[in-house]
Formats: C-alpha cells, sequence, structure tokens
C-alpha cells in the first residue's frame, strides 16, 4: 500500500583531497574541496560552503576576472600529540567559481559562523526581474 510519499535517497559526498594536476590553485599542505550548496532568489545567490575548522583570519575570498576564489587553511593540531588514528585529513579548503554577469561582483558579502561560509552573490540590477506598472490614460 502507498501512502503517496516518495522514497527519496539522500547523497554525500565524501571529503577529496585536491590533486595537485586537478589545475586547482597548489599551496604548501593538503587542501580538500569543501562542500557546497546554491541557492537561487530573484535578487542573489547564495552559497553555504563547509569549512570546517577555518577561522576568519584563514580565509580569503576573491574575485578577478569574474573568477571566485574561496581559501582557507586550518591551524595545526595540538603540539606534543602524536596521531595514533585518524579518520578526517587535516588540511585547508580550496574553491573556485566562474561568476556569469547576472552577478554584481561588487556588493558580494560574506559570513563565517559554525564552520559554514554564507556568501550572497547580488544578482545585477539591470538583469532582476521587475514588474512594469500599467497605468491608465
Amino acid at each position: 500500500m502507498s501512502d503517496g510519499k516518495e522514497n527519496k535517497e539522500i547523497s554525500l559526498r565524501e571529503k577529496e583531497e585536491i590533486q595537485k594536476d586537478s589545475g586547482e590553485p597548489t599551496k604548501e599542505g593538503i587542501y580538500f574541496s569543501p562542500t557546497v550548496d546554491i541557492y537561487e532568489t530573484d535578487d542573489a545567490i547564495t552559497l553555504l560552503a563547509d569549512l570546517p575548522g577555518v577561522e576568519k583570519g584563514n580565509l580569503d575570498i576573491n574575485v578577478e576576472d569574474r573568477q571566485l576564489t574561496i581559501t582557507g587553511s586550518v591551524n595545526d593540531p595540538e603540539k606534543g600529540l602524536q596521531s595514533i588514528y585518524t579518520e578526517y585529513g587535516i588540511g585547508g579548503y580550496t574553491r573556485s567559481f566562474k561568476l556569469g554577469d547576472a552577478i554584481d561582483p561588487s556588493k558580494i558579502n560574506a559570513a563565517l559562523k559554525d564552520g559554514v561560509l554564507t556568501l550572497v552573490l547580488p544578482k545585477a540590477e539591470a538583469l532582476k526581474p521587475r514588474k512594469i506598472e500599467i497605468t491608465t490614460s
């Protein structure tokens, strides 16, 4: 008997280390590609990136030639501790996105809270939908 609800399988992406030959910027140390969710409204595109362990002072967000690049580094674990077994690799994060003409790069804003980066990419005024008023004569 069907109750009208669909069973949806949730898929999760494992943490992936960026390979040095993949074309991403290379820096000393291990870097991962953060998982990202992207949402769109009439006014903006919102990007949520998971950056666990990254603090505000270790986060760089740049736009150059319509390329948005996020780079965050994670501080090393406590000094003097020797790892016996690890399941979670420590390293930084980097990810790049090509911005279309619909985005106004001068108005992008960012917030970092609890390891989640929220970027709001406002749409250019000329491309936002608008309601046209009808007048009577």
